[in-house]
């Protein structure tokens, strides 16, 4: 996993809060809005989102300093009774014009800290087929498709492949 990435300027990277609710909400939907059929029903299928704090064992934002805008958020999950135990990435996303700044980086990189911090060797995720930007990005940091797919059964029929990332262990 590479070295820590600074926060670029006139961002924030802190602690989901509660109140970061609405801000995620309307990041994941225009994240959403360019695939047709994808939708949030975050009531339905992602109620976490309704109380972030609450919900993730672990999640963060980078907000806009100047207007507060949730300009990214990434949370992690460990998964200790696994096999292998692991540290699970999940709800990685930037927001369109914020895109291209290395908050993505940012994220990611505490999702692995997440991880060392509890002596994981392994990160793994599941990402949407339709979203090949994201999946770039992924295998960039050293993600490797393993070739498993698996079908949520939502509103957004949505189909995911699963990546994985291994390294020494520290």
């Amino acid at each position: 996993m590479s070295g820590a990435a600074s926060v670029p300027e006139g961002f924030r990277l802190r602690a989901v809060r509660d109140a970061d609710s609405a801000g995620l909400q309307e990041l994941i939907g225009l994240c959403f809005a360019p695939y047709p059929g994808c939708v949030l029903d975050a009531p339905n299928e992602e109620p976490g989102l309704l109380a972030p704090q609450a919900s993730f064992e672990a999640m963060w934002v980078l907000e806009r300093e100047d207007d507060g805008l949730v300009a990214g958020c990434v949370a992690a999950a460990s998964r200790a009774d696994a096999v292998p135990p692991h540290t699970e990435l999940k709800k990685l996303y930037v927001h369109p014009t914020c895109r291209g700044l290395g908050l993505a980086r940012v994220l990611i990189e505490r999702v692995h800290a997440f991880a060392v911090e509890r002596g994981r060797a392994r990160v793994e995720l599941w990402s949407d087929v339709k979203f090949e930007t994201a999946h770039g990005v992924y295998e960039r940091f050293g993600y490797r498709r393993t070739g498993a797919t698996r079908e949520l059964g939502d509103l957004s029929r949505t189909r995911e492949f699963h990546f994985v990332l291994e390294r020494a262990p520290r």
